[in-house]
């Protein structure tokens, strides 16, 4: 049977493909040029390589698990031999983030966009996208990256994809999303309802109705000061609200049902398919999509004030991985559809 082809907005793939295209003359000298480097801004980007082993993708689950970074699944439409159905289900680790070493693949359908989190030992895959013409409304984990297991094949809180994921307080935690009717039949929704779990098979509905908009297209997983943090996000459109929502709020909670507003307007670009991460301290937006693929980073303390990090060196970029890995911050592949790989650092001022 012939599976359904989906694709993105056609500006969105065009803008990534310019730039990757663009960066491909980046060798030499540049593989190893860190970004600049100042007092005000002691952070410092290093290319670690921009010829991974993995195939370019976008939207690729990245955990950190057993003293590695794991790359799981992703995007691409037009990478017919290594996605072959779309969306993949292959496995990567690296110890470094130069060297890429392929598992078994998964036995979860090929996804991306997914739900990624490590929770009670063990990685996990919740949920997952409409790319095969029906939604994942599945939950998979595994204790070694090549061994998959199912944990149910029917969640409560289906048919949704573009959902947010977190593990905290012992609980893996589900929040907003929406259906695609136009990619996969359901009712059309939004939703910005939360849910958690203990196992990944029994589920609990925390609250119907939280106090931010419905929302979702959020990458990463960010549990800060014992927190659960929501930031930016956006829908996708659908054939009854054709007009995408960009958001640039940031909220908090300690239980998924009280929430806390810390900032209606921030200084960054509403965004939506952007990356959000805990590194030194600080909460961190990295890239994402409003309009165009865009390549800004910013950093917070308390996710109501925020600092741009200047001078960007890698490309604009949507979906990409990001880890926290060894007192470091890595940004792997995205939607320009690159095989390079980014390492933050924080540089440690020497006192005389």
């Amino acid at each position: 049977m012939t599976r359904p082809t989906v694709e993105r907005p056609p500006h969105e793939i065009v803008a990534g493909v310019g730039v990757a295209l663009l960066a491909l003359f980046l060798t030499g000298a540049d593989q190893a040029r860190p970004s600049p480097l100042s007092a005000e801004t002691p952070y410092r980007w290093v290319k670690i390589t921009d010829q991974a082993a993995f195939a370019p993708r976008d939207g690729a689950g990245a955990l950190v698990f057993d003293g590695k970074m794991w790359l799981l699944g992703g995007w691409n439409p037009a990478d017919k031999e290594a996605f072959p159905q779309i969306c993949s289900s292959d496995v990567w680790s690296s110890v470094d983030g130069a060297t890429w070493t392929r598992q078994p693949d998964a036995a979860w359908e090929g996804r991306h966009t997914a739900g990624y989190v490590v929770h009670d030992g063990q990685m996990w895959v919740v949920g997952g996208d409409p790319i095969q013409g029906h939604y994942q409304n599945d939950v998979w984990r595994s204790a070694d990256g090549k061994r998959w297991e199912c944990v149910t094949r029917s969640v409560p809180w289906g048919p949704r994809v573009l959902h947010y994921v977190a593990a905290h307080d012992g609980r893996i935690w589900v929040l907003g999303g929406q259906s695609l009717p136009q990619f996969a039949a359901a009712d059309e929704a939004f939703y910005n309802d939360v849910w958690c779990s203990r196992n990944g098979a029994d589920w609990e509905q925390v609250t119907q109705c939280a106090p931010w908009s419905p929302r979702g297209m959020i990458g990463g997983s960010v549990v800060f000061q014992n927190r659960i943090w929501l930031i930016g996000g956006g829908t996708y459109d659908t054939p009854q609200r054709p007009q995408r929502q960009f958001f640039g709020e940031v909220w908090s909670s300690a239980n998924g049902r009280d929430w806390h507003c810390h900032a209606r307007q921030v200084p960054w670009q509403p965004r939506q398919y952007h990356e959000t991460a805990v590194f030194d301290d600080h909460l961190w937006v990295l890239e994402g999509y409003h309009q165009t693929n865009r390549n800004d980073v910013w950093y917070s303390a308390d996710g109501t004030t925020w600092h741009e990090l200047p001078d960007t060196p890698w490309a604009p970029r949507h979906a990409a991985s990001v880890f926290v890995f060894n007192d470091a911050l890595y940004l792997v592949a995205g939607n320009h559809f690159g095989r390079d790989v980014w390492k933050l650092t924080r540089e440690v001022e020497q006192q005389e």
